[in-house]
């Protein structure tokens, strides 16, 4: 299998430069670069939960758009750049506080103008939690 990746790839500057936005204020970590999906994993603290104790919906939507955003602009040529258009979420099983939970981001569709990543979450159990689909628009210009 060829490696869809267009871009230098080092997880450890790629997790640096997250740890500066949305995605270190959740903890969320790139483990794996495979050839074509990325996975990360993220811990569920009290921070990540909604009013009920659960996993909020809204957490896992940050999760799954940081890889699906990151997937596009990896794949892209350097003078190019992602720009989401839309995201959704299906929320199939609760995610209790304490555990870990998995990430596995694949492209659906690597057009030349859009770019559509689906994000499977998984519970420390291996059971579906989540399923994220997002849609990108692909534009002219680097990333700064």
């Amino acid at each position: 299998m060829t490696a869809i990746w267009q871009r230098q790839v080092d997880l450890e500057a790629i997790n640096a430069r997250l740890q500066r936005g949305a995605a270190g204020v959740f903890g969320i970590t790139v483990t794996a670069l495979l050839p074509d999906a990325l996975e990360a994993t993220m811990p569920v603290e009290a921070r990540h939960l909604q009013p009920m104790g659960a996993l909020h919906g809204g957490v896992s939507v940050v999760l799954a758009e940081t890889l699906g955003t990151l997937g596009c602009i990896l794949a892209l040529p350097e003078d190019r750049r992602a720009v989401g258009l839309e995201v959704n979420a299906n929320h199939m099983a609760s995610v209790a506080p304490g555990q870990v939970v998995t990430a596995l981001c694949r492209p659906l569709h690597l057009g030349r103008t859009t770019q559509v990543w689906q994000t499977e979450i998984r519970r420390a159990d291996g059971k579906l939690a989540c399923v994220s689909r997002l849609t990108c628009a692909v534009i002219e210009g680097s990333i700064t």
